[in-house]
């Protein structure tokens, strides 16, 4: 028996996962509703307008399959360049007439027939299946550090960076050294009166040229979109069967190659030691590994200094460290990373029977396969818990997965089917699984990360990226209860 009514879909999210799903509905002639919190797309890209921001994955293939662009300006393009791929798709694609923007989402509820979505500004509408695209890295994670709210300068967290403060030829302080932290340095070292960056923990960075496409390069790709396609499957097969999968093998020849790659880089700097304080103490990749231009560099100017004392407050003036030295400052910068665990939180979802996402969540987020929860019929997950948001595209994870949400939908029909939804027991079995895997990879080889959860194990998908395309190309259907 196949179901003749067509399910409506409410996406919560217009960042990069909700665009995809959005052009996909649409183009597959679905209703739907795009629900967004802010006032335009864009998620992430939209959330991070800090000084230096880029993409850390190449950007032909930080790009849709579907609508590869030919005129990206740099290898790691800036943050703005990639909100305005982003806008233009959306365009291009007609879906901003289906987005509800400055709709907050606060409620979630499994009616026993269908989803009902209410939003912050009141509205309530009914829907078949929840496709949360609400991403990870847009609830700022703030330091607990003693007398933050005491500075007396100017202090923000970088995901919510203030345009109005004036930068150049100012005592700026920077606490954190990830990723962000590094593209912040990058760009405002050279520019600062005064540079300090408060340093936890030293950081592998992998060294790589900006590479700046020519006007005949961007030519060539408009003009021969043959060649653009073969540069994305060689970038995808780069990617992913290299890197991506060998950062899952604590013990690969890879990691002696990266570390040699970063040490050639670290011997340059000339200052021993400076050079003794950016020298981290644990294995290539066991943290993100931070790839970057010109860090090095900026560190090394006159007016830059790593600090690595422990922080011990936060005073009006600046950061006291614990040698007792007040490092006086203009400017704060909290580049602290983000609550990674949030995921579709704070909203309130209900499924079977009234249960609460937040009592299955009560130990940490799971899901069955990284997309779907026991117990929350037809609801869906792009980039969710124990996705591979470590070591794999983003966007190519994006895509698959809407693509094998799209398979149980079909199969749900096709089975004239209200509901679906993972047993627990195949949950159980597939986290069971997944943690002993995550054990021998190298994000559990003795570093602390924001990839590990609160026992200690990688919460990032542990297989390799054809093990991650065969799930989602052959759903286990047989794994779903469906009535």
């Amino acid at each position: 028996m196949t179901s003749e009514k067509r399910p409506r879909f409410a996406v919560l999210g217009a960042g990069m996962s909700g665009i995809l799903a959005a052009i996909k509905l649409k183009e597959a002639g679905y209703d739907y509703t795009v629900f967004e919190k802010a006032d335009r797309i864009g998620g992430t890209w939209r959330e991070n307008t800090y000084p230096g921001i880029a993409c850390d994955v190449p950007s032909h293939l930080y790009s849709y399959s579907f609508e590869l662009n030919p005129d990206w300006t740099y290898l790691a393009s800036p943050g703005g360049e990639i909100q305005a791929y982003f806008e233009g798709v959306v365009e291009k694609y007609g879906i901003e007439e289906s987005i509800r923007f400055g709709h907050p989402v606060v409620r979630c509820e499994w009616t026993g027939e269908d989803w009902e979505v209410e939003a912050g500004d009141g509205f309530i509408g009914h829907y078949d299946w929840i496709v949360a695209a609400t991403g990870i890295l847009h609830h700022p994670k703030l330091p607990d550090i003693e007398g933050l709210e005491t500075f007396e300068g100017a202090s923000f967290h970088t995901a919510r960076w203030d345009h109005s403060v004036l930068l150049d030829g100012k005592r700026i302080g920077v606490i954190g050294t990830g990723s962000t932290g590094v593209q912040i340095t990058g760009d405002l070292a050279p520019r600062a009166g005064h540079y300090s960056l408060f340093q936890r923990t030293a950081q592998w960075v992998m060294p790589v040229e900006q590479v700046k496409y020519t006007d005949e390069q961007r030519k060539e790709f408009r003009e021969h979109p043959e060649a653009l396609d073969a540069l994305y499957e060689e970038l995808d097969h780069s990617f992913h069967d290299n890197f991506g999968n060998q950062v899952l093998d604590g013990n690969h020849e890879f990691f002696d190659q990266v570390r040699a790659a970063c040490t050639a880089k670290l011997e340059e700097i000339r200052d021993p030691e400076l050079r003794e304080k950016l020298t981290p103490d644990y294995t290539p990749a066991c943290k993100r590994l931070v790839i970057s231009h010109n860090f090095y560099d900026s560190v090394q100017v006159p007016q830059a200094e790593v600090v690595t004392e422990p922080i011990e407050r936060i005073e009006p003036k600046g950061v006291r460290t614990a040698d007792g030295r007040l490092h006086e400052l203009d400017v704060l910068v909290l580049a602290t990373g983000f609550q990674v665990d949030a995921f579709v939180r704070p909203m309130t979802i209900r499924g079977l029977n009234g249960q609460l996402l937040d009592d299955a969540w009560k130990e940490r987020p799971s899901a069955y396969m990284s997309v779907t929860v026991p117990g929350f019929p037809n609801f869906f997950m792009i980039n969710g818990p124990n996705s591979p948001v470590g070591n794999f595209s983003l966007i190519r994870t994006a895509e698959l997965q809407y693509d094998h949400m799209m398979r149980l939908v079909e199969h749900q029909q096709s089975n004239g089917a209200k509901l679906m939804v993972p047993s627990a027991e195949a949950a159980k079995r597939f986290e069971d699984e997944r943690v002993e895997a995550a054990a021998d990879t190298v994000w559990a080889t003795g570093c602390q990360s924001w990839y590990l959860d609160d026992r200690g194990i990688p919460f990032l998908w542990p297989y390799p990226f054809s093990r991650f395309t065969q799930e989602m190309e052959r759903p286990r259907f047989e794994d779903y209860d469906v009535a």
